[in-house]
């Protein structure tokens, strides 16, 4: 005996459906309900507004510190300036993303669009590529022509809201990012805030200046580039993990415990969970009772997506596979090779 079961609606209504059970044995399992669809609608609505505010404030704070860069010809205090509107720029793409997964799933788009955050990731992380590039040319280029900077006190001040503004915009950025399941949003907000360490080091530059060191100023440009590089990397290292279906193995292990403390379940295996815009996927196969009947597995596989949905975060589907325990000695077997 074999037979699975595949579910797209989240749990908060409970399970209701034993007036429908004998339809639900003939028919695909695959009915996304309201309630599911609006929380990833809800989750979509609270990255745009972190998506709309940080950007004013970012964009706010580029061009206060663009108007010291013409004043003053400080080139750290440019590179930082580039990064923030780069990171300000960041905004659009993600909520591009945003707006396309809200779209109900189609029969061309059967999972929806929430993929296209991975996509927006990708961009996330050429924009900051760009930004190394453009401060690093700043950087070397005043190195070897030399200018001179004025109102080094307004430089440093510069700096400080620089700093102040990215920190509150990376703390909103990941947070929420972390907590709607958006890699893309994360990923923006390492990159405000490392944005916010990169400010600070305008003001030692400004300092070094003041004290007789011309060369700090542009030296501290270089270093901002290095800041943006390793950025850079942990960004792409997030993205790339979401174009790979990663999540983490912690998440796996709640999946096969929470499948498992279902009574009736024997055995928990071949787990593969994907994240899919804001939400996780699952599927995996349990062992139960060969005695059992057709009805009785399949109303097994619906008690153990339930136990799924409630007790692993994000999981908003599963599909559970439910196939005969090799009796008493082969419990923790599964028929057959997968």
């Amino acid at each position: 005996m074999r037979t699975s079961h595949g579910h797209g609606h989240s749990h908060g209504h409970g399970h209701g459906h034993r007036s429908r059970r004998l339809r639900h044995l003939v028919t695909p399992h695959s009915h996304d309900s309201a309630d599911r669809f609006d929380s990833a609608l809800e989750t979509s609505r609270r990255g745009m507004r972190t998506l709309v505010w940080s950007f004013l404030a970012l964009f706010v704070t580029a061009a206060a510190q663009l108007v010291v860069v013409l004043f003053t010809g400080s080139v750290a205090l440019l590179g930082d300036t580039i990064h923030n509107f780069a990171d300000a720029l960041t905004a659009v793409p993600v909520g591009i993303a945003f707006a396309l997964g809200r779209r109900a799933a189609t029969r061309r788009f059967t999972y929806g669009l929430g993929r296209a955050e991975d996509l927006a990731g990708v961009v996330v992380v050429l924009i900051i590529a760009c930004s190394a590039a453009l401060a690093g040319y700043e950087a070397v280029r005043r190195l070897i022509e030399p200018r001179p900077v004025t109102g080094l006190w307004v430089v440093a001040a510069a700096g400080v809201i620089g700093f102040l503004g990215n920190e509150l915009v990376a703390r909103w950025r990941i947070t929420v990012g972390r907590q709607i399941g958006s890699a893309a949003l994360v990923a923006d907000g390492l990159h405000a805030r490392t944005d916010g360490f990169t400010s600070l080091a305008v003001v030692l530059g400004a300092l070094g200046v003041a004290l007789g060191f011309p060369m700090a100023d542009p030296i501290i440009g270089l270093v901002i580039t290095v800041a943006i590089l390793l950025v850079l990397r942990d960004a792409a290292k997030e993205v790339f993990r979401r174009l790979m279906d990663a999540v983490d193995p912690a998440t796996v292990d709640l999946v096969e415990q929470a499948a498992r403390s279902v009574d009736g379940v024997r055995a928990a295996r071949d787990v593969r969970v994907r994240w899919i815009g804001h939400s996780l996927r699952a599927e995996l196969a349990v062992a139960v009772d060969p005695a059992l009947t057709v009805t009785a597995a399949h109303h097994l596989a619906h008690q153990v997506e339930h136990r799924l949905t409630q007790r692993v975060p994000r999981l908003t589907a599963a599909v559970v596979h439910t196939e005969p325990a090799l009796g008493a000695e082969g419990a923790h077997e599964l028929v057959g090779p997968r």
